[in-house]
């Protein structure tokens, strides 16, 4: 049995995945992992993946500039779709699975499964319907559970082992990672709030680590200051992967990274801007501290960039706090 799995968005969202890529995979003879160009480092990370195709959806792209409707282009991706027994669509809420149902339906794919609140015709197979506001792993497994592939007993995320080594990076495990960085503003602790609570934790005896992406190298100088070892730009996703795993908590927001943690088993200090619901996309299967105001004004209102002056939720988050939580968790996996 070849089974297509489909999550066509972020790191994080692909990492939320793996769970029930897994589950697919102990039933299945081929998982190939149909994946965009935003998630295609966290699919190749993923346990249980056989192929990866990699293809940017121009209904889940967040850039609607970016990634135009292109006829040639649609017909090579359905062709390349030929040939799968079963097809499993993975969406968050606000995505409709019947796009990519269509075109599967095109390239003669017999049996089809997504979440949809549409009516979705004869292009789906199964249509699940979860319950609402639970974690997005165990929402993708209920999805998998319900066209045959049950949860697995782990429903942690997972990634690829062996990772790589990263101790000439860290200088050996047992620091603190602090990752300024998110996908969109709304989401970001201010950099000087972030850059107290480096100082914060080094003068408390922490090592502390800053990570980022290449193009956040001015942000992961600016936190990590004199006080903390600036890695940002310094790492592939698995080379994260494995200095998130050295480390005794992370400090992000919500964003890939802080799902990464938790795919390698570390616990997170969650800075989280609700204008998601932290109930389905804060870190999980580690010990979490949340903070950060839940019931802002920006609540559920997916915003990408903050709506309220001064950016509240997040901004009146001090750096005392976060230390705390950094030491509550490190104490709960201890314990």
């Amino acid at each position: 049995m070849r089974v297509l799995v489909a999550r066509q968005d972020n790191v994080g969202d692909v990492l939320l995945a793996g769970p029930a890529v897994r589950a697919v995979a102990a039933r299945a003879d081929e998982v190939v992992l149909l994946c965009g160009p935003r998630g295609r480092a966290a699919a190749d990370l993923l346990p249980g993946v056989d192929r990866v195709v990699e293809w940017c959806a121009p209904w889940i792209d967040p850039d609607p500039d970016r990634v135009a409707v292109d006829p040639a282009d649609i017909d090579r991706i359905t062709r390349e779709l030929r040939g799968f027994d079963r097809a499993l669509i993975l969406t968050s809420f606000h995505q409709s699975p019947l796009p990519l149902a269509l075109l599967l339906r095109l390239a003669g794919t017999p049996w089809i499964g997504g979440i949809s609140e549409d009516y979705p015709g004869s292009l789906l197979d199964l249509r699940h319907r979860p319950d609402t506001d639970v974690p997005e792993p165990l929402r993708m497994l209920a999805l998998a559970a319900d066209a045959g592939f049950p949860a697995p007993a782990d429903t942690r995320s997972r990634v690829r082992e062996p990772l790589p080594g990263t101790e000439h990076l860290t200088g050996g495990p047992g620091y603190v990672v602090v990752h300024p960085g998110t996908s969109v503003p709304a989401r970001a602790w201010p950099p000087e709030n972030c850059a107290e609570a480096v100082r914060l934790l080094a003068a408390t005896g922490h090592r502390v680590v800053v990570t980022g992406h290449g193009d956040e190298k001015e942000l992961t100088a600016l936190v990590a200051g004199e006080d903390g070892l600036d890695l940002g730009g310094r790492t592939t996703l698995p080379e994260l992967a494995s200095v998130l795993a050295g480390a005794r908590a992370v400090v992000a927001g919500n964003t890939g990274p802080a799902h990464l943690a938790a795919a390698v088993g570390t616990p997170v200090v969650s800075l989280f801007a609700p204008t998601v619901p932290a109930a389905r996309w804060a870190p999980f299967g580690v010990p979490v501290a949340l903070l950060g105001d839940q019931d802002a004004p920006c609540r559920d209102s997916r915003a990408r960039v903050c709506p309220v002056e001064g950016h509240p939720c997040l901004a009146r988050v001090g750096a005392a706090e976060v230390a705390a939580a950094v030491e509550s968790v490190a104490r709960e996996v201890a314990a």
